[in-house]
Parts: C-alpha cells; sequence; structure tokens
C-alpha cells in the first residue's frame, strides 16, 4: 500500500509510512485461533508476544490505534530450550517464546497498521516472506471484506522454493504466480498493493485464523 506498507524481510526494499500519531482511544482486539489438525507456536510482533497453541486454541492479541508494522503468525517444528526459550523450524523470531522481532522465513504473515490515512485500518495477508500455514485475516465487526490464503502451498511448492517446514517466495520472479495463483487475496511480492491490501474503519476488531 502506498500509504502504509510493511517492510518484506526477504526483499529488503525500503518502504515509506505515513507519519502517525499513537492515541489512547480503545485498543483493537486481534483473535488468533489454532484450527490446524496440529500443535503452532503462535507469533506477534508490534506488539510483541507468543504462545504455543494446540489445535483449536485461541489467543487475544491487543494493539492501539497507531500502531503500524504489525504482524501475527504462527511458528511451526518448535522445541523449548528454557522459559522462554523456543527454537523453531519456521517464524523463529530469535529463539523466543514471547517475540520481540519478526519472525524468520519462510512464514505466512497477518500485517497491520492501525489508524493510518483517514483514521482507517490497512491489512493483508502476506506471502512476501514465503509460506509454512494456511491463514485468513478477517474482520468481525463493522467491516466484511478480507483476505483468505487457504491452500496448503507447501506439497506442490516449487523444487526451487522448498525447504524445511515452509516455501520459500522467490520476490519479483516467474515463481510469484505460483503464490499468487493459489491466494490471490494475498500480497505475493512487493508493489502488489491493488488487489491484496485490504481496509476498515479504525475501532474494527480482527480474527486470525491458521488453517481456515
Amino acid at each position: 500500500m502506498s500509504h502504509s506498507k510493511f517492510l518484506p524481510i526477504s526483499c529488503l526494499l525500503p518502504v515509506l509510512l505515513a507519519s502517525l500519531t499513537i492515541t489512547t482511544t480503545h485498543a483493537i482486539t486481534f483473535t488468533v485461533k489454532n484450527n490446524c489438525p496440529y500443535k503452532v507456536w503462535a507469533a506477534s510482533a508490534n506488539p510483541g508476544g507468543g504462545r504455543e497453541m494446540n489445535s483449536g486454541d485461541t489467543w487475544t492479541v491487543t494493539a492501539n490505534p497507531g500502531q503500524q508494522g504489525g504482524r501475527i503468525w504462527a511458528r511451526t517444528g518448535c522445541t523449548a530450550t528454557g522459559p522462554n526459550g523456543l527454537k523453531c523450524t519456521t517464524g523463529d523470531c530469535g529463539g523466543l517464546l514471547q517475540c520481540k522481532a519478526y519472525g524468520t522465513p519462510p512464514n505466512t504473515l497477518a500485517e497491520f497498521g492501525l489508524k493510518g490515512f483517514n483514521d482507517m485500518d490497512f491489512f493483508d495477508i502476506s506471502l512476501v516472506d514465503g509460506f509454512n500455514v494456511p491463514m485468513s485475516f478477517l474482520p468481525v465487526n463493522g467491516c466484511s471484506k478480507g483476505p483468505t490464503c487457504k491452500p496448503d502451498l507447501i506439497g506442490p511448492c516449487p523444487a526451487q522454493l522448498k525447504t524445511s517446514g515452509g516455501c520459500n517466495n522467490p520476490c519479483p520472479t516467474e515463481y510469484s504466480k505460483y503464490f499468487k495463483g493459489k491466494c490471490p487475496d494475498a500480497y505475493s511480492y512487493p508493489k502488489d498493493d491493488a488487489t491484496s491490501t485490504y481496509a476498515c474503519p479504525t475501532g474494527t476488531n480482527y480474527r486470525v485464523t491458521f488453517c481456515p
């Protein structure tokens, strides 16, 4: 999105964020649900956090209007290494259970910037850092549209992109068509704003579902 977009780690492209003022109005709620038939370790950055989630578990993340660069994702193939230590095959955030920074690709991302241009939230599902679990990112009040990426992209992932537990994104190449063809709602390469960025009025709450 030209007025508010997030830095894709794998492509390292510069972006320009709108100048925003954080307010003290009511926090925005993101209800995260693991609908996968296996355990994941949910993660968030801006605000930071993390939680082990068995199939069917839910987790609530809250963020203030004005928060930018927000991400929620699932980590897979994780092993505990201490009270706040967690080493994961996909989405690892510096070896921590409670994330303080973005995760390591490949990981499917729910990205958001709150109370941006014209008091709107902007959000998307991004595959720019690759794919590790299917995801939906939908508003639950006051708005009706959001992105969904239901297919499992790991099994048929091109051999050149396949990695342990996931499928890497190649940035803007012919392989980008693989991601866009399977998940047309998702942000699949830098500047893929027109078909993948969604907006809702600030004050909307959201649901992020792994394996919708």
